[in-house]
Order: structure tokens, then C-alpha cells, then sequence
């Protein structure tokens, strides 16, 4: 995360007081953060997904590169430290050799979140009830290759 860090050297540095939102799911927003220091909360709807405390970890990159609405809100958690980028997309596109960094980052993130639905799927295989769809919702999205993917449901559709 700092070699991320590092790309941001000549970004402005703001300082954001505790509860500071930065990010607001189902925004687009354009704009991208890199921690320097403190805590960010990152939040889908009222479920708590992570707190970042790692300087050079980045939010807002996902909505950048799907050109989709942000699917977590995120807020400092007691004052920090942030890289603010405005046009995102103009930054990303003026510094090729952060992509590969993105990339990885990227990769670790989808690598953890595909171990934890599988691990999902051996819990509830032959249950023979509703917790067996886990299967098939980790097949689809397994295979997912679509420019324009927004996850929902019936009761929260996507954005189209």
C-alpha cells in the first residue's frame, strides 16, 4: 500500500475530521482517496465491510474504473489524513504505472472475497433449502464478464 502511497506524493494532503464522509454509497462521485493517516470506515448500507488504517490504502477506485455509482459509503473514523483526487479519472489515465499497483490491489481484494463466499458454499451444501442458492449466486458472479455489472436483488435493483 505505500508504494500507492507514493503516487499520490504531489496530491494535496486534507485533513478530515472524525465522521468526515467522503464517500456516500450510490454516488458518482469521480473522486478517489488515498489514507495517509488515520482511519477510514467503510460501509455498505448499515453494515460495517472494513476499516482501512494502512497508509496508501485507497476508496473510491471501483466506481473510477466501472463508471458506476460507489457501492460503500466511507468516513474518517476519528480524524485523518487523505490524499484527495477530484477527477480520478484524469489522475488514473496520467499515471499508467500505478495500474499494475491498482491491479494487484484489486486482485488481492477479489481473491479474499471469492475464498469467503466458497467457504459459504461448503458451509450450506446439501442443506437442500434457500442457503444452497449460495452456489449458484457464486457461479454467476464467478463468471461475470459484463462491462456494466451492478450487484442487487429484486428488493434493491441495480442501476442500469
Amino acid at each position: 500500500m505505500r508504494e500507492i502511497l507514493q503516487h499520490f506524493a504531489e496530491v494535496p494532503l486534507e485533513a478530515v475530521p472524525d465522521g468526515t464522509l467522503l464517500l456516500t454509497e450510490g454516488e458518482l462521485s469521480g473522486r478517489v482517496y488515498a489514507l495517509a493517516e488515520g482511519q477510514l470506515e467503510v460501509l455498505r448500507g448499515d453494515t460495517r465491510v472494513a476499516i482501512l488504517d494502512e497508509p496508501g490504502s485507497i476508496v473510491g477506485e471501483m466506481s473510477v474504473l466501472l463508471v458506476a455509482p460507489h457501492t460503500a459509503t466511507v468516513r474518517a473514523l476519528g480524524d485523518a489524513k487523505v490524499h484527495a483526487v477530484e477527477n480520478a479519472p484524469a489522475f488514473f489515465e496520467s499515471r499508467p504505472e500505478l495500474s499494475w499497483l491498482l491491479a494487484q490491489l484489486l486482485a488481492r481484494r477479489l481473491n479474499a472475497g471469492t475464498t469467503y463466499l466458497v467457504d459459504l458454499k461448503r458451509q450450506f451444501a446439501g442443506y437442500g433449502n434457500h442457503l444452497e442458492m449460495v452456489g449458484e449466486v457464486l457461479e454467476s458472479l464467478m463468471h461475470q464478464q459484463e462491462r456494466h455489472f451492478y450487484p442487487g436483488s429484486d428488493r434493491e435493483p441495480g442501476i442500469d
